[in-house]
């Protein structure tokens, strides 16, 4: 499995984040390339217990489903994939400060790993490695999204 703590997976994801530019169209979704960037810090966060997220009713009744086809799957994430209203970044965005901020957070997730004992807020319980797995499907379809 590639994982965000390790090499070739971080360093591979770090790469794709560098080649992105701020003009980049997506391929698909809402989201400009800055507003990306600002969106997928936003799973590193609850990984690394800096946000708190209640679970939601509908990742109660969901959350076990949509984890086996999200999470244990090898599956990438299809396109235009539900997001959860907390984590929509509707306002405009400073594409260096963002990518700078996405970074910061990979490297502290790979210097420390999962430290939530929270629940994810619609897939509830994960392992580290399903954490991992997760985090590291999330920012590889947002980078497909934007060419990287």
């Amino acid at each position: 499995m590639i994982s965000l703590r390790q090499d070739p997976g971080r360093p591979e994801v770090l790469r794709r984040i560098e080649t992105l530019r701020s003009d980049a169209p997506a391929q698909w979704g809402k989201m400009n390339c800055a507003q990306m960037l600002a969106h997928c810090q936003k799973p590193l966060e609850l990984a690394l217990g800096e946000l708190e997220m209640r679970r939601s009713l509908i990742g109660r009744i969901l959350g076990g489903w949509a984890k086996k086809k999200f999470v244990v799957s090898d599956a990438p994430f299809g396109k235009n994939s539900p997001t959860d209203p907390e984590f929509r970044i509707a306002d405009e965005c400073d594409f260096e400060r963002e990518r700078t901020g996405l970074v910061e957070r990979i490297e502290r997730y790979a210097e420390r790993g999962v430290v939530t004992q929270a629940p994810h807020p619609f897939f509830g319980p994960l392992d580290a490695q399903e954490w991992d797995r997760l985090l590291w499907k999330h920012l590889d379809h947002h980078l497909r999204q934007f060419g990287a």
